[in-house]
């Protein structure tokens, strides 16, 4: 199994993957929308396939402040700060240096057979201009916030991709897998 970089995020359909002031309260799905038909890929499959996180410092920081426990349990989590890191688990620490260095970082936590899960707008725009995603698994949710943080906002490249066949799960959510067309030797699994 080659591994994969990946993104797994909801989106607006303004483009945001968090509101202003990085909320996240959109995104609980609409009252009496039915439960997932298991046609689209769901967190927990996801993250079955994943063996290490390479996230952001916002990311981190919202995530934690949650007041939920950390989710990811004793799966690596690299986050990508210059400052001090005071990790909620013994299976998160901090990384820093150009994406490159930072995902082979991720690559060789996650073991030979593991993907990464790359969360962090600015992460994954980063990771996007310099051809190192493989996958962006996108949920589209039927909002428009106006402000927040986007998700493509600020790349340095145009960025062309290959789309799946769209899911329609949850009632009125649409989830798309991008996948990039990178140019040639770019990338992880090239």
């Amino acid at each position: 199994m080659t591994q994969r970089v990946r993104v797994y995020l909801a989106c607006s359909l303004d483009g945001f993957i968090a509101g202003e002031g990085n909320t996240l309260d959109w995104l609980a799905p609409p009252e009496g929308d039915p439960e997932d038909d298991g046609s689209g890929l769901d967190f927990p499959t996801f993250m079955s396939q994943v063996g290490a996180m390479l996230m952001g410092r916002t990311t981190h920081d919202v995530v934690a402040g949650m007041g939920v426990g950390w989710p990811y349990g004793d799966m690596p989590v690299l986050v990508a700060t210059t400052r001090a890191l005071d990790p909620l688990v013994p299976s998160v620490r901090a990384v820093s240096g150009d994406i490159r260095s930072m995902l082979d970082q991720a690559l060789e936590a996650a073991g030979p057979d593991g993907d990464v899960y790359l969360d962090g707008g600015a992460l994954v725009r980063s990771a996007l201009d310099a051809g190192l995603v493989d996958e962006l698994v996108l949920t589209l949710i039927p909002i428009a916030l106006g402000k927040g943080v986007p998700l493509f906002q600020g790349i340095a490249e145009r960025q062309r991709f290959t789309f799946g066949e769209p899911v329609k799960f949850a009632g009125s959510m649409v989830q798309l897998v991008a996948t990039p067309v990178k140019a040639a030797g770019a990338g992880p699994s090239e």
